[in-house]
């Protein structure tokens, strides 16, 4: 009998209402977005973070928003990933990134923090750079430091199309796990993927 599955998807944020609608927690976001795609699970708080267990017919879907502060996001992921046997490739971390336009996506498969906190603590604590992770673009401000930008709440008009974003960030991430990550970087590392543009795809989504 084959061995089923598990992936680990790690939306990473701040905890606390007062960073709840922050751009640096659209990684909360988007682990909320899939909470409501997938079938209900078992919710449980364990390893410094909210988990929620369901499945789909890839395997075993975990979901993780470590409550430790962004910085240690990695203590929370390892120890995850550590319970539940799951090699860095069926692990996802989903985060902003100021160097993406706000909007766009970026699925890779591996690499360097790229100056992220968050996912520079997640490769620490797995000692790997070989971790999958979908960036999400939130842009950079125009002057000034950018600690008060990622804290900030987004701009009025990014508000409005901040629900597309992470409905097609969900989307990716589900492509990761169903279609590979090969097939999910070739539909959605793309500018017509982003929301309000023209997608042959035709996802319905609008």
């Amino acid at each position: 009998m084959t061995e089923r599955l598990t992936w680990l998807i790690a939306g990473l944020g701040n905890p606390g209402r007062q960073y709840a609608a922050t751009r640096h927690n659209i990684g909360y976001m988007v682990a909320d977005e899939l909470a409501r795609q997938l079938p209900p699970g078992e919710r449980r708080h364990r390893f410094d973070g909210k988990i929620i267990e369901t499945s789909e017919p890839q395997g075993r879907i975990v979901l993780l928003k470590p409550e430790t502060f962004m910085n240690l996001s990695g203590n929370a992921v390892a120890a995850a990933a550590r319970w539940y046997r799951v090699p860095p490739e069926r692990l996802l971390v989903i985060h902003d990134d100021l160097d993406l336009p706000f909007g766009q996506l970026r699925l890779r498969a591996r690499g360097s923090s790229g100056g992220h906190n968050g996912l520079a603590s997640v490769i620490a604590r797995m000692g790997t750079g070989e971790i999958p992770r979908l960036r999400i673009g939130i842009g950079r401000p125009e002057h000034g430091n950018t600690i008060p930008y990622v804290l900030s709440r987004f701009s009025s008009e990014e508000e409005r199309a901040l629900p597309d974003v992470i409905k097609l960030a969900a989307e990716a991430a589900r492509s990761w796990y169903r279609d590979g990550i090969d097939a999910a970087m070739n539909a959605f590392n793309r500018a017509d993927a982003l929301p309000g543009r023209d997608d042959s795809r035709n996802r319905g989504q609008h």
